[in-house]
């Protein structure tokens, strides 16, 4: 990744990103020792104009943004000039309490979904020992299929017979075990999306 920190006379705009949700949830900027001290400590660290130095968002409020993965999560514009990064949010972001700079809320939990996607399809590359999902995967298809149809039932049985508490509970269990199966297969939830676009008329 190479940055022209010299467009702008030596800053570059960074927009800070939720990883789950997706919301955008402020604008900084940063120069290159900001941008190798984010890389360094995993907290988004910017260049504050105003007081001429560097600033680690949180570092007097504690509300940091944590940036998860370097590699993926820093992304650079097709004009090498902008930075995307992608962080998990510790608090609110903005000095005001809100959410965003924006005033914005926040929210947008199923976006999750998109991130266990990915953590199931690492898990399926890597196959760490210990790792109940790669106990799955070793398992092959027909536990999997298996699971995902005891699951279903006991979500039945708590949407009829149980409580919200269970229901939401045995319902996750199921949503989790679907994606395994799932990726096993090769495919994903945007696969399932697609298909029920096309039912969408």
């Amino acid at each position: 990744m190479t940055i022209d920190f010299q467009k702008s006379n030596g800053l570059v705009p960074a927009i800070i990103q939720d990883v789950y949700s997706s919301k955008v949830l402020m604008l900084g900027y940063m120069n290159e020792e900001a941008f190798a001290k984010t890389k360094e400590i995993g907290k988004v660290t910017f260049y504050s104009r105003s007081k001429n130095r560097l600033w680690t968002k949180g570092e007097e409020s504690g509300n940091f943004l944590i940036v998860k993965d370097i590699e993926k999560d820093i992304m650079l514009d097709c004009d090498s000039d902008t930075l995307l990064i992608k962080v998990e949010p510790v608090g609110t972001v903005c000095h005001t309490g809100s959410d965003t700079c924006w005033n914005e809320k926040n929210e947008g939990d199923f976006a999750f979904l998109h991130f266990l996607q990915q953590f199931i399809q690492k898990r399926f590359v890597e196959m760490p020992e210990g790792s109940y999902t790669t106990s799955l995967f070793n398992k092959g298809i027909n536990r999997m299929a298996q699971k995902v149809g005891e699951e279903a039932v006991e979500t039945v049985i708590e949407a009829t017979n149980g409580t919200e508490e269970g229901f939401l509970y045995e319902a996750s269990d199921l949503m989790y075990h679907l994606i395994v199966l799932l990726t096993s297969k090769g495919y994903s939830l945007n696969d399932l999306g697609r298909e029920l676009k096309k039912r969408h008329k």
